[in-house]
């Protein structure tokens, strides 16, 4: 999935994304993107992991990155975020979204994000659902 075009509207001018560190990347399949984003200060907890709320906005930005570029012109929104976080990041590593189309409706899109750690260990498993608004739709 090329997300290029979405990465320009991005870094336009300041967001959630380019606060919290997210590095979004295209891949060569049509129904999967990727995002990193390095454990840091703007993402971490006092107590020197990767917050939980941080690693949810990483799902659903990357998700919303993919149904953005499926569907230019439109504006897609997170309605629904659901995950479980099973394991802790350590403040210097990277974590990486691997963010997986598995319904693309007209108005809705369903995405499942694994976030992974440099070690290749699951982190956390996200679901989101995407609104997808449509300018020409009434």
């Amino acid at each position: 999935m090329n997300v290029e075009e979405i990465k320009k509207i991005i870094e336009e001018k300041p967001n959630l994304s380019t606060a919290l560190g997210m590095e979004f990347i295209s891949t060569p399949e049509d129904d999967t993107c990727m995002a990193r984003m390095k454990v840091d200060e703007r993402n971490r907890q006092p107590f020197g992991f990767l917050s939980g709320g941080a690693t949810l906005a990483l799902a659903e930005n990357v998700a919303g990155v993919g149904s953005s570029a499926l569907c230019q012109g439109c504006a897609c929104v997170g309605i629904e975020v659901s995950g479980s976080h099973v394991k802790a990041v350590s403040e210097g590593d990277t974590v990486t979204a691997f963010a997986r189309l598995l319904h693309k409706g007209s108005s809705l899109h369903v995405w499942n994000v694994d976030i992974k750690d440099t070690s290749g260990d699951l982190i956390s498993s996200v679901r989101v659902t995407n609104y997808v608004i449509n300018p020409q739709r009434k």
